[in-house]
């Protein structure tokens, strides 16, 4: 096993996890943006209408298409003949915000702080419908000490992961071959198996929170792969690994 010069990393339930994640609550906090209703649509047509066609879109879009956020935003918007006094971006913002006052996972300031001090280089890929540039926002505010490179995300680059091809992006932006790099993440499909599907070094992380109580040990061990890759539980133990 290759000690890492960059090691690039999941989102979600990676670094940083949504307690009491309720979409309509996202939907509550845009809803008095509206400028024009012409129809009257209430609050309450609005969130169900609104999570209606969002699972329509879910179900269309396959394993490895992502939706937009903003384009779904626009859509629904004109469906409903409605429109917004801000702009898509700041809407955006402002629904991710009320969906969850997103927190850190356990540890995960401490292992960038090591990471940091060492050298080692940091980025992220993550399938999320909300664009890089609000979950760049969203690391800004709650890691403020990170310095990863980029922040990719599959809303931005239509793919999602396991399709290799966000992977060799993060390499290319990296300028690093394969084997100088590791990627850290929660899901055996999605992180591992295609990070290695590019020669990346795969580490799973199955880290636990007070707020959450999933756990995906079970269901990771389900597909156990046969190539070499790291499992841990605890940001510290990435640090010792790396010691």
């Amino acid at each position: 096993m290759k000690m890492p010069e960059m090691i690039i990393f999941d989102y979600g339930r990676t670094l940083i996890y949504q307690p009491n994640y309720n979409a309509s609550n996202g939907n509550k906090a845009i809803y008095p943006y509206i400028d024009r209703n012409l129809r009257n649509i209430s609050f309450e047509e609005y969130d169900r209408s609104n999570m209606e066609l969002f699972a329509k879109m879910k179900a269309e879009r396959g394993k490895y298409l992502e939706i937009h956020e903003h384009n779904f935003l626009r859509l629904f918007l004109d469906y409903m003949d409605i429109s917004l006094s801000i702009s898509l971006e700041e809407a955006e913002i402002i629904i991710m915000n009320g969906i969850s006052q997103d927190a850190v996972m356990p540890y995960a300031d401490i292992m960038l702080d090591y990471l940091n001090a060492k050298g080692i280089r940091t980025g992220v890929i993550s399938n999320n419908c909300f664009s890089g540039a609000a979950l760049k926002e969203q690391f800004d505010r709650l890691l403020p000490e990170n310095r990863f490179e980029f922040v990719l995300a599959s809303s931005d680059y239509i793919f999602r992961k396991p399709h290799s091809i966000m992977y060799k992006i993060a390499l290319q932006k990296s300028g690093l071959t394969p084997d100088k790099v590791w990627y850290c993440g929660d899901s055996m499909e999605n992180d591992i198996y295609g990070a290695n599907s590019v020669g990346m070094f795969p580490v799973l992380y199955e880290g636990r929170t007070k707020d959450e109580t999933y756990f995906l040990s079970d269901q990771n061990d389900k597909n156990n792969p046969e190539f070499e890759y790291v499992r841990i539980h605890d940001w510290r133990e990435l640090m010792d690994i790396l010691a």
